[in-house]
């Protein structure tokens, strides 16, 4: 409680003294504060600077969107709090950080072996169930402009992981999700959670033993250098929503917010085109490293990874809703185990 109220002083002040909030109709720009914590390389990295070129050209300047990386500005926990104080207009979180915030059914998209391919995540996203998840948000003074794939999760660790016993006893790195606790203790092993920036040193000096990351997180934070053996599981499917502050939005002069928005349009689709292409770069390089030993799971083992995965969808239905459970299943065709 004490940082999270130090966290608020300390926006309050400086957006008093102006430094962190440009006034949104000034004589200049128009500036968009956009704040993400992986690196510029990253699907999510390239799809915030394929956003800022469109955007600055398509208003002919009138419109300046400053990125900021790595955590340049907040940590994970701080960034949806810094986006409802103004601090910074846009943000693309992980699904998995509107749970905390109180809209629980997001952690829906946390759950083991959901989706088959990125074709059935579109699906969904891009459908009634996507938008009906934006429009709770909006309470919370977020709006929701569009959804970005990363990829599909695979398990890293410093022994090799070939089955789901494989896991018992090891420390697993999560994001805050009661989903994902979950799904990690149905395995036998123990979830820690960490923000994203910690995440390197954490496996380095042996705080947690492993990662559920996708190739192009694991890739550019280094992560990989620092585990032995990857397990090309794709248990889980990693992706963002594109948000911003819901009154500056809505502050915007109308032919600019028509603008941005159909800017937004053209990049969730160049982002969500690209996204399995670069995992699977992130992929390749890692295994042109050498450092890592890249373990691709026989059919019978994945089925056990799934078998021992899948009761989560009912034992966490209380956080998203059965009704909800339900139209994803119905949208993907789920196959319940066997």
């Amino acid at each position: 409680m004490k940082r999270r109220s130090l966290l608020r002083s300390v926006i309050a002040m400086s957006l008093l003294a102006g430094s962190l909030l440009a006034p949104a109709f000034a004589d200049g720009p128009i500036v968009i504060k956009f704040s993400h914590v992986v690196a510029v390389d990253t699907p999510k990295g390239k799809a915030a600077e394929f956003f800022k070129k469109l955007a600055e050209e398509r208003t002919k300047g009138k419109v300046k969107v400053e990125v900021y990386p790595n955590s340049q500005l907040y940590k994970d926990k701080e960034e949806l709090e810094a986006l409802q104080l103004g601090a910074v207009q846009m943000l693309a979180p992980s699904l998995a950080k509107f749970g905390p915030l109180g809209v629980k059914e997001y952690e829906i998209f946390d759950l083991p072996f959901l989706f088959d391919n990125y074709e059935e995540v579109n699906k969904v996203t891009g459908g009634k169930i996507g938008q009906q998840l934006f429009t709770k948000l909006e309470s919370k003074g977020i709006k929701g402009l569009g959804y970005w794939d990363n990829g599909f999760k695979v398990f890293t660790a410093n022994k090799p992981i070939h089955t789901p016993e494989d896991m018992k006893g090891v420390k697993i790195r999560i994001q805050s999700s009661k989903v994902l606790d979950e799904e990690i203790r149905s395995l036998g092993a123990l979830p820690q959670v960490m923000a994203f920036s910690e995440v390197y040193q954490a496996l380095q000096t042996g705080v947690v033993d492993g990662t559920e990351l996708e190739p192009s997180n694991l890739y550019t934070s280094k992560a990989f250098e620092v585990q032995k053996h990857l397990t090309l599981t794709n248990h889980g499917f990693l992706g963002y929503a594109v948000i911003t502050n819901k009154k500056f939005w809505e502050s915007l002069p109308a032919d600019i917010r028509t603008t941005l928005e159909q800017v937004m349009k053209e990049t969730n689709a160049h982002a969500n085109k690209t996204a399995q292409e670069e995992s699977e770069k992130a992929l390749a390089a890692i295994k042109a490293s050498g450092k890592t030993t890249i373990y691709t799971p026989t059919a019978a083992e994945r089925a056990a990874f799934r078998k021992a995965m899948v009761p989560v969808h009912t034992k966490m239905v209380d956080r998203y809703g059965k009704e909800m459970l339900d139209a994803i299943y119905k949208e993907t065709d789920f196959k319940p185990v066997q």
